[in-house]
């Protein structure tokens, strides 16, 4: 076994989970619900998604070969809620997912060891993308979170829902004794 490439199949493979449930939980959410906040200076979820999408896009195109943070990127700008329709957030959304799975899918085992910068400051790529890792699973919380307080009783669990533990450890102990 090559322990880079299981390295590279297993975080893509958690990358689209994080993503997962960012997906589920905008499902869940109106138009109006994407642009609220608590506080003036609380962020909503669509300034969130704004943000995880600009650092996608910065960090992850031409990865191995520029720094992380592009010259384009206006970082200051991803904290204005300017998105004016949840199509639109999705789509921005989704160019940021697709940039950072495609740069994912695209490297090498031997890419993990080499050096990149971000903001001049040199790592690891497998450094790099650990850090990437606990950013966006830390926004997508946030938006989850965001998500369930609005929705309150009318939130789909997206795991197990309450209650329910000891029936999906059955059925999973179930699922696996049959392989």
């Amino acid at each position: 076994m090559d322990i880079g490439k299981e390295y590279l199949r297993i975080v893509i493979e958690r990358f689209k989970n994080v993503k997962i449930l960012g997906d589920k939980t905008l499902n869940q959410l109106s138009e109006e619900e994407i642009h609220w906040n608590c506080k003036v200076e609380s962020n909503s979820v669509a300034i969130i998604v704004k943000h995880l999408s600009g650092n996608m896009v910065s960090r992850w195109s031409d990865f191995l070969t520029s720094d992380g943070e592009k010259e384009y990127r206006n970082r200051d700008d991803e904290f204005i809620d300017d998105i004016n329709t949840k199509a639109e957030l999705l789509n921005v959304w989704e160019v940021g997912w697709k940039v950072l799975i495609d740069t994912l899918t695209d490297l090498r085992d031997e890419d993990l060891l080499k050096n990149i910068n971000i903001r001049g400051e040199s790592h690891l790529v497998l450094e790099a993308i650990e850090r990437q890792m606990a950013h966006y699973a830390y926004h997508v919380g946030q938006i989850v979170y965001i998500g369930k307080q609005l929705k309150d009783n009318d939130w789909e669990s997206l795991s197990i829902p309450r209650g329910k533990s000891e029936d999906y450890l059955k059925e999973m102990l179930e699922k696996h004794q049959g392989k």
